[in-house]
C-alpha cells in the first residue's frame, strides 16, 4: 500500500466568483476608513500620505523597489461658510439620497460624524443601489457617431 492510496482524491474547479454587491459594499467601506484617517489627520492640520511601492531604475540600470507617501484626497471640503461631505467610489461621487451629492455641515468636527453615519449605511447595505448605479458603465460614444447612426 503507497502513501498516496490513503488519501482521497476529488477533482474540483476553484470558484473565484464573489458576490459583485458584497466586493463593491467592501470597496466603499475600505474608502471610507481610509477617509477617517484624512479626517483625523486633517484635524490635526496635517496631510493624510499612505506609503505606496514602486519599481524604478537607478543610476546603474538596475530596477528597485522604492517606497514613496501619496496623499490621499479627501472626501470632504470647505466652502459657502462651512464644510460639503461627500460619499465616492473610485473616482465618482455617489448621490447618496438618490439626488444630492454631498451633505452640508457647519464645522469640521461635524464631517467625522457624517463618515461616521456614511459607514454604517455602507456596511448595512442601505448604499448598494447608489454604489450600483454609480459604478455602471455608461457606453462612449464618439462625438458626430449619433448623428451619423440617424442619417444611415
Amino acid at each position: 500500500m503507497t502513501a498516496l492510496a490513503k488519501l482521497n482524491f476529488k477533482s474540483v474547479t476553484r470558484s473565484t466568483q464573489r458576490d459583485p454587491v458584497l466586493a463593491r459594499r467592501d470597496k466603499l467601506v475600505a474608502g471610507l476608513k481610509e477617509q477617517q484617517l484624512v479626517y483625523a489627520a486633517a484635524l490635526k492640520g496635517e496631510d493624510h500620505r499612505v506609503e505606496k511601492s514602486r519599481w524604478v531604475n537607478n543610476e546603474q540600470g538596475e530596477r528597485v523597489l522604492v517606497k514613496t507617501n501619496r496623499r490621499v484626497r479627501p472626501w470632504f471640503f470647505e466652502q459657502d461658510g462651512g464644510w460639503y461631505v461627500q460619499c465616492r467610489y473610485g473616482a465618482r461621487v455617489i448621490a447618496a439620497d438618490g439626488t444630492n451629492n454631498a451633505v452640508f455641515v457647519k464645522t469640521l468636527k461635524d464631517v467625522g460624524a457624517v463618515m461616521d453615519l456614511f459607514l454604517t449605511a455602507a456596511r448595512a447595505g442601505e448604499l448598494d443601489t447608489a454604489i450600483a448605479k454609480t459604478a455602471e458603465r455608461k457606453p462612449r460614444i464618439k462625438p458626430g457617431a449619433a448623428k451619423a447612426a440617424s442619417n444611415g
